[in-house]
């Protein structure tokens, strides 16, 4: 009996940390392994000491792409945090109707990114809908290059990866504004708060938290984009590749036969520092805001 109960538990726990090892752990040690060597998909590689590494600080297209990405960062960031709260503060009233509108602001966030990427590759092209509209309004004398041009098709990325994420951090915005007392709204109404003020001194302090976390997972993901700027750029990132982010230059250099795995592995660790930067910094302001 005594070896049954010290045995349970281990039955329970050794599916599960398999698992983190083969598949998060040992990926990750390995990644870092790789990043030494000049190793390819086929045949093995050498190692090559810090030569991938210094390879990176001469790549125009890393360059490119740590400006895209921290574009789309700062873009998203102020957008995906503020806009979703509003929504969730409108549509948390009990008004006729209400179910609607929470239901479409979250109907993007069920469809697949790849889907609606290709919808709004559609919408965008130079003969869609958007283009078609405008140049019968006469608004426009000819289409504008939303596909083709470097910032315009960085910007329409952002503008489907905010769309597409507003429904969903809404709903945890939701979920957040159940925990601020509406006795606070009622007692600042009482003293003749307005609601705007009633938003920027209870509404937003009390989930200050939640703020936080969200910040945290929209740097994360913005830094990390792929699907809507591969599709939308039609595989190539863009004119001249200026378009690309560091996760599509990571599955460029690694596609193939011929693929650097060495060199992508090195992309890898360089965009992990890059997304534990603003992670680490954010935590850091949620501590001193507590503090406060």
């Amino acid at each position: 009996m005594r070896y049954q109960r010290w045995f349970s538990p281990w039955v329970l726990v050794v599916p599960a940390l398999t698992w983190l090892l083969v598949f998060n752990l040992w990926p990750s040690i390995n990644t870092v392994i790789l990043s030494f060597t000049n190793a390819r998909p086929i045949g093995g590689g050498t190692f090559v000491g810090l030569k991938n590494f210094e390879a990176l600080l001469h790549d125009e297209q890393l360059r490119y792409a740590l400006l895209n990405s921290v574009i789309y960062m700062v873009v998203c960031l102020p957008f995906l945090t503020i806009v979703p709260l509003a929504l969730a503060v409108l549509v948390e009233k009990k008004l006729p109707g209400i179910t609607f509108f929470r239901t479409a602001f979250y109907t993007p966030v069920v469809a697949s990114a790849v889907v609606v990427a290709l919808i709004w590759q559609w919408i965008l092209d130079d003969r869609g809908l958007v283009n078609g509209m405008a140049e019968k309004l006469g608004v426009i004398s000819g289409p504008l290059p939303f596909l083709s041009d470097q910032w315009l098709l960085l910007f329409s990325a952002i503008s489907l990866t905010i769309w597409k994420g507003l429904g969903y951090y809404m709903i945890i915005y939701l979920a957040a504004l159940g925990n601020v007392g509406r006795e606070l709204h009622e007692a600042a109404a009482v003293d003749g708060a307005s609601a705007f003020r009633r938003f920027t001194n209870i509404t937003i302090p009390g989930v200050r938290g939640t703020m936080i976390l969200i910040a945290i997972l929209i740097s994360v993901s913005a830094l990390r984009v792929f699907s809507e700027l591969f599709i939308l750029s039609g595989g190539n990132g863009g004119p001249g590749g200026r378009d690309s982010s560091v996760v599509m230059l990571i599955q460029q250099y690694s596609q193939g036969f011929e693929g650097n795995l060495g060199y992508a592995s090195a992309l890898s660790i360089v965009l992990f520092f890059v997304t534990v930067v603003p992670m680490l910094a954010l935590a850091r302001l949620n501590r001193k805001a507590a503090d406060a």
